[in-house]
């Protein structure tokens, strides 16, 4: 069966538990893959805001580890969510890491690369801090470069939530 949603996939959560995306149902989500040791780390302070800021009118914010770029992540979950919750205190769901580019991409990633290109009409992942938007019918509805800040972003969500 074709998915035509992010809620036909699950994923790994940082925890080792298998999370389907549909306990998401009806929320706005931010996807993001992530990652410790990376110029654009500290928008995890900016996320966590969007977080707390708007999770009351329906967003969660989704962090997917990627060590695809640079070797930026090269902790495994335990290093991460201890990274992410000492450094950032970070509240919002971490998964296990994944690739988000290439024969080994996770099924979710690959989804919202067709839903969402990037510059150019491309579909690679080009770096941490790619973001995707997902309305609560679980459709995407836009792509962020990493260098989109949270708070930028923050912006559309006012007008959507």
């Amino acid at each position: 069966m074709a998915q035509t949603s992010v809620y036909d996939f699950s994923a790994t959560t940082i925890d080792g538990a298998e999370q389907p995306l549909s306990a998401y149902r009806g929320k706005t989500l931010l996807i993001v893959n992530v990652a410790s040791k990376c110029g654009f780390t500290p928008q995890y302070t900016g996320l966590e805001q969007l977080y707390r800021d708007y999770r009351a009118r329906g967003l969660v914010v989704l962090g997917f580890p990627c060590d695809q770029f640079g070797h930026q992540e090269p902790g495994d979950e335990a290093a991460i969510k201890d990274f992410c919750s000492l450094n950032y205190d970070v509240t919002f769901p971490l998964f296990a890491k994944i690739e988000v580019n290439g024969a080994n991409a996770h099924p979710l990633y690959r989804f919202l690369k067709q839903q969402a290109k990037g510059l150019l009409g491309s579909e690679a992942i080009k770096w941490n801090f790619t973001k995707f938007l997902v309305d609560g019918k679980g459709a995407v509805l836009r792509r962020y470069a990493p260098t989109d800040t949270p708070a930028g972003i923050g912006k559309d969500l006012e007008a959507m939530l």
